[in-house]
């Protein structure tokens, strides 16, 4: 499970490897309700593919190490006491949005450039994904149960609406 100091931990180490990281999935929707609001089996993060290197070097240091390869769409870390972190890089264009790759290469996930946003976590002020952001990725799937509990606190929290 990913607590909360978990989370800053794995954004402090970002943060010292000068790599840009956005919190999206289950955190990134916590951190934009401003508390935890359930339990998390891992983190997600969105960052700068060019930023990767560096990212990749400050986890490894902390004992992450790849457990899943599924570029360019996404990968897997799992580090000390089974944490997880879910790494989704993105490419960013000059006006600020970003792509990322999609099991269909002619459709890849678009990040408009008002998505990047930032919430707290236990207090602390972090980046995230937006709620329309959150929205946008929970679409085309069978949700589970977690998933239900994203989008009807998206939905009471910001007004939004959500595909289930």
């Amino acid at each position: 499970m990913m607590s909360a100091e978990d989370v800053l931990a794995v954004l402090a180490l970002a943060r010292a490897a000068e790599a840009r990281v956005w919190l999206g999935g289950g955190w990134g929707v916590d951190a934009l309700a401003g508390e935890q609001t359930r339990p998390h089996r891992d983190v997600d993060l969105c960052h700068r593919s060019r930023d990767e290197p560096r990212l990749l070097a400050a986890l490894a240091g902390a004992g992450y190490v790849q457990t899943l390869d599924a570029r360019p769409v996404r990968f897997v870390l799992s580090g000390p006491a089974g944490r997880e972190i879910d790494l989704h890089p993105l490419e960013f264009a000059a006006d600020g949005s970003a792509l990322q790759s999609s099991f269909d290469p002619a459709s890849p996930f678009c990040y408009p450039a008002d998505c990047f946003t930032s919430g707290t976590v236990a207090g602390t002020a972090v980046p995230c994904v937006s709620a329309a952001q959150q929205v946008y990725f929970h679409r085309g799937y069978e949700p589970a149960d977690r998933d239900r509990h994203d989008m009807r606190l998206l939905r009471e929290r910001f007004g939004v609406v959500t595909p289930y």
